[in-house]
């Protein structure tokens, strides 16, 4: 993706610009930079979320170091960073973590433990969701047991494209695809229990893996609200949409709009970025216990 924001950092070379991280290489390794902008729609809306980056990233180290799993964090401490990037520190802090480089596995690793959104579409249609039959009068949100692999293969630009096991397998081969179900389904299954034990659920989410020296590793961003849809488990109701605390907030006051969904975005208006930050931040202190560095 080419440079469209504007970044403070120019003693290194950014590799990689996304709808909301920035990659910048290091030489062995990458700076990566939660920014606080927000997609929607696989479209960046012009309203920053203040904080939302150092949430998204806090949130990801959290999880990086609670969960066990292999994955590219190195250190998200600014003091260790390199001296050609110490006089960034005070706008790194919190927003960012260096990575070691991996090779990215083009495909993105979605598990899902309720049937909403996509899925719930999906299975209105088809009674299916991504090729898996289901039962009949499954209603709006309800659990799936056992949870569902459901992936998709990434696109460098424009939507990814949903794929079945099979398809997934002639991308990646058997070996890689089975380790991406089994690692996807233990790591959702661990997660939501904790979750589970701060009073949330966790209905569903996405990862991406890679490859360093051979070894399958969990990189970008895991478990945020922005990769996840997480609900409080005391106002759980089968059969409706869920007060929940990710991006599910902002792209419900979106459906509102008279919008095509397609750039450029509307303006938020104060009081929805407002709420989506309280979420943000709500789900960071259910989760770790803690408040966010901000």
């Amino acid at each position: 993706m080419s440079k469209f924001f504007e970044t403070p950092i120019t003693e290194v070379p950014l590799f990689h610009q996304g709808k909301v991280r920035d990659m910048y290489d290091l030489g062995d390794s990458f700076l990566m930079v939660a920014s606080d902008r927000l997609s929607a729609f696989d479209v960046v809306l012009p309203t920053p979320i203040p904080g939302k980056g150092k949430i998204l990233n806090q949130l990801s180290v959290f999880w990086f170091k609670k969960l066990g799993i292999p994955n590219h964090l190195i250190t998200a401490d600014v003091e260790e960073y390199p001296a050609v990037l110490q006089k960034h520190k005070d706008y790194l802090r919190g927003r960012s973590m260096i990575v070691r480089k991996a090779k990215r596995i083009d495909i993105e690793c979605i598990a899902r433990g309720y049937i909403v959104g996509s899925g719930w579409k999906d299975y209105q249609k088809t009674g299916t969701i991504c090729g898996f039959p289901l039962p009949k009068n499954l209603k709006l949100c309800g659990k799936l047991t056992p949870p569902l692999f459901t992936p998709s293969a990434k696109m460098d630009e424009g939507h990814d494209v949903n794929v079945n096991y099979e398809d997934m397998v002639k991308i990646t081969g058997e070996k890689i695809g089975s380790k991406l179900r089994d690692m996807t389904l233990d790591i959702y299954n661990r997660a939501r229990d904790i979750a589970a034990e701060r009073g949330i659920i966790l209905a569903d989410t996405k990862f991406e893996f890679g490859e360093i020296d051979d070894k399958m590793v969990l990189i970008d961003e895991v478990l945020t609200p922005d990769s996840s849809r997480y609900w409080p488990a005391d106002k759980y109701e089968e059969g409706k949409n869920q007060e929940s605390f990710d991006k599910q907030y902002i792209r419900d006051w979106l459906e509102t709009l008279d919008w095509d969904k397609t750039y450029p975005g509307p303006t938020i208006p104060e009081d929805v970025v407002k709420r989506t930050r309280e979420k943000y931040i709500e789900i960071f202190v259910r989760l770790t216990g803690k408040e966010p560095i901000l």
